[in-house]
């Protein structure tokens, strides 16, 4: 029943052919970014989790944690990948659920056995963390300092507006842990290991006074990361056919106080993408732009999947078959989902192809496109939104562009 589910909603069944496009010239690109699912349970217990509470419910099969001989597979298939591909350099997320539950001595032991692999082969290994930071202490700060690991942090703003998702089981409210742990990162010597704040967007919460109460924390980054959600399950008012754009509202407010600042005070990821995108660079990231995916999931049974956010589309849509421990990383290349990642404009919905943004939109997140009948070739849920959103950036930057040019 689950094979006949997945052949129904493959991406693109009648126009996506891999063997065709290998003729045509197209190549895929190696994967550089190796996401590790190194603990598949959560000390919290958000309500709008995507890996708990949405479609796929797959973690609950999932061993608790990556088992040395997992961790030594996963290594040798990362080396390997890397010296076919003369890969000079490699990301390494630790993920979760949440990492921390491993230990920062298991996570120092992962990053080591990884590098270690990778030295072999001359690719270095870049380590990062994402986490909720509530098992963040110095003991842990003083390993991930000794082993240059990268932490971002995951809070949806001031107490009371994070505390209205990100809970503990019994309800209780993550922000005084969370808040503790980010003091200990944010000042003293371990300030350079903090990659950013994490923030997914609650429409109840006021965007400028959540941006405000982010700043406390000096960041050196946020990302704004618009809830999951698609065609078939619309994150919270977010209605398929309506032209009401209350994400871009939102986000909006914060870009204008942003940008008018005398000084920067931060990078926000999504508001630097697009204006990139405007200049004619590429996109460093997925929710916007065209650049091909170059990233792998991998679960604590050695399970090699795609990216775990199209988990909130339907049980076993990320699943590709494949495990560390009998395929390489190549094989997943050839996969259609993978490719339909990875080919640009080809991948786009005819409504897309259309839209005189597209090429800086890029269809949105592939998850957020998913719709029973057409798979993900169409537009993103929030297509109103993100195009209002880039249109204001782009008046923005046109005016801001003209005027220095003024100058000249």
């Amino acid at each position: 029943m689950h094979n006949e589910r997945e052949a129904q909603i493959q991406p693109f069944p009648e126009s996506l052919d891999v063997t065709e496009l290998a003729a045509s010239g197209w190549r895929p690109m190696a994967f550089q970014q190796f996401i590790l699912k190194v603990h598949s349970r959560c000390d919290l217990a958000c309500p709008s989790c995507y890996v708990y509470t949405m479609a796929d419910q797959g973690w609950r099969s999932q061993p608790r944690k990556m088992t040395p001989a997992v961790i030594d597979k996963v290594a040798a298939r990362i080396a390997e990948h890397a010296r076919t591909h003369s890969i000079v350099e490699v990301d390494v997320v630790l993920h979760g659920g949440e990492p921390l539950l491993v230990g920062a001595d298991g996570l120092a032991a992962i990053v080591r056995r990884i590098r270690s692999a990778c030295a072999a082969v001359g690719t270095r290994v870049r380590a990062s963390m994402q986490t909720n930071a509530v098992r963040l202490d110095e003991a842990a700060l003083v390993q991930f300092n000794e082993l240059d690991i990268r932490i971002g942090v995951s809070l949806d703003g001031w107490r009371e507006a994070n505390d209205r998702t990100r809970v503990f089981a019994n309800g209780r409210g993550s922000y005084d842990a969370v808040a503790t742990s980010l003091a200990r990162l944010a000042t003293g010597p371990f300030h350079h290991l903090f990659a950013g704040l994490l923030c997914t967007i609650d429409l109840r919460n006021d965007p400028l006074k959540t941006y405000r109460s982010l700043l406390e924390f000096d960041p050196p980054g946020i990302d704004f990361l618009l809830p999951h959600g698609n065609w078939v399950s619309p994150p919270p008012s977010r209605e398929p056919d309506s032209s009401r754009t209350p994400y871009a509202d939102w986000l909006v407010e914060i870009f204008d106080h942003w940008r008018n600042a005398p000084t920067l005070e931060t990078e926000i990821r999504i508001f630097r993408e697009i204006t990139r995108l405007l200049s004619g660079a590429p996109s460093r990231c997925e929710s916007v732009g065209l650049s091909p995916s170059r990233m792998l999931v991998i679960e604590t049974d050695g399970s090699i999947e795609q990216s775990d956010i199209l988990k909130s589309s339907w049980e076993g849509a990320a699943h590709t078959g494949l495990n560390v421990f009998r395929d390489p990383f190549d094989r997943a290349l050839e996969l259609p989902g993978i490719v339909a990642r990875q080919i640009g404009m080809a991948a786009l919905s005819e409504t897309c192809l259309r839209c005189d943004i597209s090429r800086v939109c890029g269809g949105g997140l592939y998850a957020h496109r998913y719709a029973t009948a057409t798979g993900f070739r169409n537009p993103s849920i929030y297509c109103p939104d993100l195009y209002k959103l880039i249109t204001h950036i782009s008046h923005r930057h046109d005016r801001d562009t003209a005027r220095l040019k003024g100058r000249v």
